[in-house]
């Protein structure tokens, strides 16, 4: 079958997401949360996609099965389990453990294990998994951004499938004949270039969509292990489990050399998306699912397993520029990321603008980004921004006005960073990239002279709502 979504002669990973989300976007083919970009898109027809998995010959004779958390493969965990098979699901960005073991009640009936197979009781009902268990995975269930027919995959750029793979090769739970299936939207087909391929990317063998199974014979072989060169300190420091592994494999002997800090270089693995920028919000009784989804009532049914099972939290509805989207974020709290050393201060508190405590060099120069459409967000921006190799020395993001001030070491990296930026554009809109009025002496683009705002050298105000609040971030 002939992919719906054409991929250009020289197209990068990212471009394919891009394409990928932008197309599932555009031809409405998503369910909540939306939009997909930066997300495994939660296709329409996932649940009749998830069902062609008991039909596989593999996942009848498997006895434990590892599968992803996010929204789409939700009715394959609960296939799983209503299978009797030992369901294990990663741990929310791998920060506290590799596997959470799913653990319904004795006797548990068919909507028991639905909550089970939710994000909430993935939550409530399971148990770790450390590295030292004796854990044999039959096969494995993962999400896609984009899949081939080959067999080639592409994840939304964290690279945290790949990871746990690699984990998984590591303690030899694991090996050649483990069967790894992907579950997409047949829009995901695509044509993926070899090439694009690394030792470290995670292949798979059967891809299962609501009116395919697609067989893949792949001939790459799968990650034997963790490529460290291809990680830095940074990630290792964010995610134990894997300082861990790295110690355990240098004391028994193995070259565990780590890459160079990624802030200072090509994307590589695991970093292909900028990393996500936090900001405070006022508190809400709420909570965040493991899908990183929102939920505004629970499910029906939950509430009557109060005698058994604990009911789902509800938490309401986030806001489109929330970038908490993270389907493996499970129930964790949105911290100031001490690792960048930002804190909040003085005025700026009220209005949700995040700061940096480190000083700026009196040679700062400052250039205004606008234009920018509604609905991108900044991961978006600095993923284009370090392809066109122009990452600033720091970033105050102001989405809701369409426009974002990249401060750099000195008017000469200003100038490249200006050269490098000419014809940028974003879903398919172009950008306007020039010196902020504070280095040309003039007026910013896009302003009025109604409403004068303030230099970028003074920290934009901004207002208490949410959605206008800047972002300030070092790289």
């Amino acid at each position: 079958m002939e992919p719906v979504i054409k991929i250009n002669r020289g197209a990068s990973k990212w471009d394919i997401r891009q394409r990928v989300w932008d197309y599932i976007e555009e031809k409405n083919l998503a369910n909540f949360p939306r939009p997909v970009h930066n997300r495994i898109p939660n296709f329409k027809g996932a649940n009749q996609a998830c069902n062609r998995l008991a039909d596989l010959q593999e996942f009848k004779s498997s006895h434990t099965v590892k599968v992803n958390p996010d929204r789409p493969q939700q009715q394959a965990r609960f296939a799983t389990l209503e299978a009797q098979k030992t369901l294990l699901v990663p741990t929310p960005r791998l920060r506290t453990g590799l596997f959470n073991k799913i653990t319904p009640p004795q006797g548990a009936t068919k909507e028991q294990l639905r909550i089970c197979s939710s994000s909430q009781g993935v939550r409530d009902f399971s148990v770790p998994v450390g590295l030292d268990a004796k854990v044999k995975v039959d096969l494995v269930v993962v999400g896609s951004v984009a899949v081939s027919e080959k067999g080639f995959r592409i994840g939304k750029g964290e690279g945290y499938a790949d990871m746990e793979y690699g984990m998984m090769a590591s303690m030899e739970a694991v090996n050649e004949s483990t069967v790894v299936v992907t579950i997409v939207h047949d829009c995901q087909v695509v044509n993926i270039p070899e090439e694009l391929i690394e030792s470290h990317d995670l292949t798979v063998d059967y891809i299962l969509t609501p009116t395919r199974v697609i067989k893949t014979d792949c001939q790459l072989p799968k990650p034997q292990g963790i490529v460290w060169t291809k990680l830095d300190m940074e990630k290792l420091e964010k995610i134990p489990i894997l300082k861990t592994l790295h110690a355990l494999e240098e004391q028994a002997g193995k070259d565990v050399t780590l890459g160079v800090a990624l802030a200072a270089a090509e994307p590589a693995l695991h970093t292909a998306q900028p990393k996500r920028q936090t900001r405070r919000r006022p508190k809400r009784n709420t909570q965040q699912d493991a899908e990183g989804e929102s939920k505004q009532s629970a499910p029906r049914g939950e509430g009557q397993q109060k005698g058994r099972l604990r009911p789902a939290r509800v938490r309401k509805e986030s806001r489109g520029d929330d970038k908490g989207g993270d389907e493996r974020e499970i129930g964790e709290k949105r911290k100031v990321k001490s690792g960048r050393n930002m804190r909040e201060k003085g005025p700026e508190e009220k209005s949700g603008e995040v700061t940096s405590q480190r000083k700026i060099p009196a040679s700062v120069t400052t250039v205004y980004l606008g234009g920018i459409p509604t609905g991108v967000r900044v991961s978006e921006l600095k993923t284009a921004l370090r392809e066109r190799e122009a990452p600033p020395l720091r970033l105050t993001w102001q989405g809701a006005q369409h426009r974002a001030f990249l401060d750099y070491n000195d008017p000469e990296a200003a100038e490249k960073a200006l050269e490098a930026l000419q014809g940028l554009s974003l879903n398919g809109q172009s950008l306007q990239a020039e010196l902020a009025k504070s280095q040309r002496g003039g007026k910013r683009s896009g302003e009025s002279n109604r409403r004068p705002r303030p230099s970028p050298a003074l920290k934009p105000k901004t207002s208490t709502s949410t959605d206008d609040a800047a972002e300030t971030t070092e790289q």
